[in-house]
């Protein structure tokens, strides 16, 4: 989950790709704040207070413009030409005590140690209930000492505090299975979805270090 930044704004009565240009130029990054029944704001803020939360992956900031602090949520970003420097972002105000309910992707951490079995995943989301500032990217699941006939369940899973899932807690996220000649192929093989064999170096594993 995104860690809260406290970042302090300013108004801009600069509008137009010249005037942000300008702007840019002496080092701010301009942006717009806007939602949760307030008029929207055209903002600045100094590059160096912004961009390295931003390339950190901080999605949360609790933002002081005019004396008054919001909580809000960065909804889109624009970057230069190579994609490195910061040129305007959004932000969005967010009431810190409501809560939300959505589907948040289930990425699987390492590889499962378990030999001549396939891994098949039947969660590949989870349905949760959260704050809507505390909305997580994904939720991690760790299969590294999952072996051949396995499982973890909803009810295995650490979830952040507050955070609610709403599935039944025996429901099976994922599992390893034995390989067993003559059966027919999987439904979600058949779809074109490959089951993992255990023990193949994925995307997710390779990056899990």
């Amino acid at each position: 989950m995104s860690t809260e930044v406290q970042l302090s704004v300013d108004l801009r009565s600069a509008r137009g790709s010249k005037q942000n240009r300008r702007l840019r130029d002496q080092g701010f990054v301009p942006g717009n704040i806007y939602g949760h029944m307030d008029e929207p704001q055209a903002i600045m803020v100094k590059a160096e207070a912004i961009a390295p939360h931003v390339k950190a992956g901080v999605k949360v900031y609790d933002v002081t413009l005019d004396g008054k602090t919001s909580k809000t949520l960065l909804r889109e970003l624009q970057f230069d030409a190579l994609g490195i420097e910061l040129t305007h972002f959004d932000l969005l105000r967010v009431d810190p005590t409501e809560r939300v309910t959505l589907h948040v992707p289930v990425i699987l951490k390492g590889i499962a140690p378990g030999s001549a079995g396939v891994l098949e995943q039947p969660l590949h989301s989870l349905h949760i209930d959260c704050l809507a500032y505390q909305i997580p990217d994904s939720i991690p699941v760790r299969i590294n000492m999952l072996e051949i006939g396995q499982a973890i369940h909803v009810r295995d899973l650490e979830l952040p505090e507050g955070m609610h899932a709403h599935h039944p807690p025996e429901a099976i996220v994922v599992h390893v299975v034995p390989v067993r000649s003559g059966d027919s192929a999987p439904a979600d093989v058949a779809a074109g979805a490959q089951p993992e064999v255990v023990g193949k170096k994925t995307e997710d594993a390779s990056k899990d270090k």
